[in-house]
């Protein structure tokens, strides 16, 4: 399941950086982005308790 979550980071990190560029749906890209970010924070700390 992290492996999954981090590909999902890795690809929004991709679609950010050519939103940034094209200029295509930025404020979208952003949003999802620091989600995904957060869930990706969140799984790492829940992951070193256990």
């Amino acid at each position: 399941m992290l492996s999954i979550l981090w590909g999902i980071v890795v690809v929004l990190i991709a679609f950010w950086g050519l939103g940034l560029a094209l200029h295509i749906a930025g404020n979208f890209i952003h949003a999802v982005l620091l989600i995904a970010i957060a869930l990706a924070i969140y799984n790492f700390f829940k992951a070193r308790d256990v």
